[in-house]
């Protein structure tokens, strides 16, 4: 059975990270975006980073520019609006697809377990210690409103 930590991919700064790095750990994949509505996110994405990275929750952030091209800039130019604009400290990781024959291999395996195509920017996945979807949450839904779910996991 696939897991999450048999993932490998891109981070921004383009090497290579084994998402076994996170295995035994709870964690939350959004789709990002830097001129989303929904790109305010980043501060509660940070705020859940911050408050539970100690006890075991990792927080991965996938720039993503299928949805109306929200996400043009360079990898430099994602990684420094982000930092400059929302204090983000979780990692990012290279832009990708999630949706269509370009799609990460990463997001099929998560839509294999919570079907359904990723309908905007900021759509979430968490993923229990045992490397497995938990859950899947809506664009709309803010990062707050997951404690509920982080901390089942956690």
């Amino acid at each position: 059975m696939t897991t999450f930590a048999d993932f490998t991919l891109p981070l921004l700064d383009g090497t290579s990270q084994p998402l076994a790095a996170y295995a035994g750990k709870v964690v939350l994949l959004v789709n990002t975006a830097s001129q989303c509505g929904h790109t305010p996110q980043y501060e509660g994405l940070e705020a859940l980073w911050q408050a539970h990275g100690d006890d075991g929750l990792v927080v991965l952030g996938f720039p993503c520019n299928q949805f109306g091209g929200q996400e043009p800039g360079s990898a430099a130019e994602i990684a420094q609006f982000c930092e400059i604009n929302f204090g983000v400290s979780f990692p990012l990781f290279a832009r990708l697809d999630v949706n269509g024959p370009g799609e990460s291999p990463l997001y099929t395996w998560l839509k294999a377990n919570h079907p359904g195509d990723i309908a905007w920017n900021f759509a979430k996945f968490l993923v229990g210690r045992d490397g497995q979807v938990a859950a899947r949450f809506a664009p709309d839904i803010l990062p707050a409103s997951l404690e509920p779910a982080i901390q089942a996991l956690l």
